[in-house]
């Protein structure tokens, strides 16, 4: 499977880094296409991660790694870089991004879209979808770890490459960008990220290249 990401300028929000890019770097804990969501010419993380949500701003870099439950522990699933960040409500207004809203009935990738958040009255109603309960009604733990700390959803058009189950192995000079467990790392030498940075645009393929490693096995959590 392989999709270009879209490419041509949008309007860019909010915060942008004013210093060498920064690297973001987790283990995904359930590689269903959801966070990240790699599909219709974005990559987008808009739910799970709120700390690197909060933080992240235009031109940094965020990368994924596979999980040992799944073999893909010291693998890079997919990386992005931040290219755009906009409010829950702005993306769940803005056209470029209906095709993000989840379908449960649709297909995989329907079913796994992230635009599941926007606010009625100043309040945050969540969308049925991969972080409600299987009726459909909203998950109140995962509206607030989404939402609690953070109203910001990162977007890359044109510079991610997700591979998913097709992860890719780290050159043994990189291997301290994997995270060994829960949380992220952010703070790594000048010297390495320029490395990390050169390592990630040598490879020729942008866009979705693989599936979701986990969709053979997708529940809702």
């Amino acid at each position: 499977m392989s999709t270009t990401g879209r490419q041509g300028a949008h309007p860019k929000h909010l915060a942008m880094s004013a210093n060498s890019p920064r690297v973001f770097s987790y283990v995904i804990e359930h590689d269903l296409g959801f966070a990240p969501n790699p599909f219709h010419g974005t990559c987008t993380l808009a739910t799970c991660k709120p700390r690197i949500r909060a933080t992240a701003a235009i031109g940094d870099y965020i990368i994924g790694t596979g999980s040992a439950k799944i073999g893909l522990q010291g693998k890079l699933s997919y990386w992005m870089k931040v290219e755009e960040v906009v409010t829950f409500d702005t993306y769940w207004h803005d056209r470029r991004f209906q095709c993000k809203h989840p379908v449960m009935r649709g297909s995989k990738m329907q079913r796994y879209g992230d635009n599941i958040y926007h606010r009625v009255n100043g309040v945050y109603v969540q969308d049925d979808s991969f972080h409600s309960y299987a009726d459909g009604s909203t998950s109140l733990a995962n509206l607030k770890r989404d939402t609690g700390c953070t109203d910001r959803v990162m977007v890359s058009s044109s510079n991610f490459t997700y591979w998913g189950g097709d992860a890719r192995p780290f050159p043994d000079s990189l291997a301290g960008f994997v995270v060994p467990g829960v949380g992220h790392k952010c703070r790594f030498k000048d010297s390495d990220v320029r490395r990390l940075i050169k390592w990630l645009h040598s490879f020729d393929a942008r866009g979705l290249v693989g599936e979701p490693a986990q969709w053979t096995q997708g529940k809702r959590s």
